[in-house]
């Protein structure tokens, strides 16, 4: 189809003469007297090379140019035009015509302009061939380096599992020598610790089991509209009796005068939950007894709307290395006693709400974790344009 042009001209003794010479070229030659039926051929065989007089009765050269353009952009068009026609070949290459050339047509003028309308035709093709190419490429490579990233995830999940396993395994070994200790003397005591020890391996156990599950699962926020403030007072409820049995003050400090909002109650419940749970740890670890061991819960709006969650301590606090990667999967600052999962779970849930979480902390003083809930409108948009990432 490369060797095949349509020639285009109301005179036929000019059709006859360049049908004979580009025939001669190598050409296989097909032949219009007018635009239209030059448009009907043109439209059952796509010739790629089109050579065609610019003043014809009806649809003159220029209409028919713009015609081929719409409907083929990659063809290539020559324009025949005569001394006095010089406006009109101008304007044919603002049509994106490939060349013109002069009557009387001179046959070296005429092979030089075919000579270029081929070599744009090849190196389109060649244009094409190498982004198709680089695109098979690309999709291959990145076919290969999500496999890999995938496989190396997989391997250090599977590594990092083993070693939680490995130490629950080594608590349950511990409380199952200490409680055969036990029967054997007939010691109540001992009895009682190896019976802790197992109950409390096999909550860790448990524990893992549902972060991974809770981690895994995937689902979309049930908005409702709700109170902002409860998720607030019945997290505060449910962990004070914790705290107070380890000592730590747990107070809120809340906006009474929030409005209502549309967001996913089970979704900021587990939130806060995992929040204040860490909080509280954080402060049992602190090495001085006489500082007060103290968790607030913050609940505030923005002028954006935008809800805000706040969950400060006087723990521990983490220095930046950890504060780094506390939300990577399995990374914990509890050592043994965390799954490190949690606060991938509570950042997965923030993100499905198209909200953002954060962290600021020191060694020493303290942590404060900040969860931001757009508004609803807001809050779906951001998700979609996530997902689209």
């Amino acid at each position: 189809m490369k060797d095949t042009i349509l020639l285009v001209d109301d005179e036929e003794g000019i059709r006859k003469v360049l049908s004979i010479s580009l025939a001669d070229s190598g050409y296989d030659v097909l032949t219009a007297s007018n635009g239209e039926e030059a448009l009907g051929i043109f439209r059952t065989r796509r010739p790629p090379l089109v050579l065609t007089d610019i003043k014809m009765p009806g649809m003159d050269g220029v209409e028919l140019l713009r015609k081929i353009k719409q409907e083929s952009p990659d063809t290539e068009v020559i324009m025949i035009t005569g001394h006095g026609d010089m406006g009109l070949a101008i304007r044919s290459l603002q049509f994106d015509a490939a060349d013109f050339v002069t009557k009387p047509i001179n046959d070296e003028a005429l092979e030089i302009a075919l000579r270029r309308a081929r070599e744009r035709i090849w190196m389109r093709d060649k244009l094409r061939e190498y982004t198709e190419n680089l695109e098979r490429l690309v999709t291959e490579k990145t076919r290969q380096l999500v496999e890999s990233e995938r496989l190396a995830a997989i391997g250090q999940t599977v590594a990092v599992l083993a070693h939680a396993i490995k130490n629950i395994t080594g608590g349950l070994k511990g409380g199952m020598f200490v409680l055969e200790k036990g029967i054997e003397r007939d010691d109540k005591q001992y009895l009682s610790q190896g019976w802790e020890m197992i109950k409390g391996n096999v909550d860790k156990i448990a524990n893992l089991a549902l972060d991974m599950l809770n981690y895994a699962k995937e689902r979309i926020p049930d908005y409702r509209l709700w109170d902002p403030n409860r998720p607030v007072r019945e997290v505060c409820e449910l962990m004070r009796p914790r705290a107070e049995k380890c000592g730590v003050e747990l107070e809120m400090d809340i906006d009474p005068d929030l409005p209502e909002i549309e967001f996913d109650l089970e979704g900021v419940h587990c939130c806060l939950t995992n929040l204040v749970t860490n909080a509280i740890d954080a402060c049992v670890d602190v090495e001085c007894s006489k500082q007060v061991k103290k968790v607030v819960v913050k609940s505030l709006q923005q002028d954006d709307g935008a809800v805000i969650y706040r969950v400060e301590d006087s723990g521990c606090g983490m220095d930046e290395a950890t504060r780094e990667k506390i939300f990577r999967m399995f990374v914990s600052s509890k050592g043994t006693k965390g799954t490190g999962l949690g606060l991938m779970i509570t950042r997965k849930i923030v993100e499905e709400h198209g909200g953002t979480i954060t962290c600021e902390s020191q060694k020493g003083r303290g942590a404060t974790f900040t969860i931001k809930l757009p508004p609803r409108g807001k809050s779906a948009a951001v998700s979609r344009a996530r997902q689209c990432a």
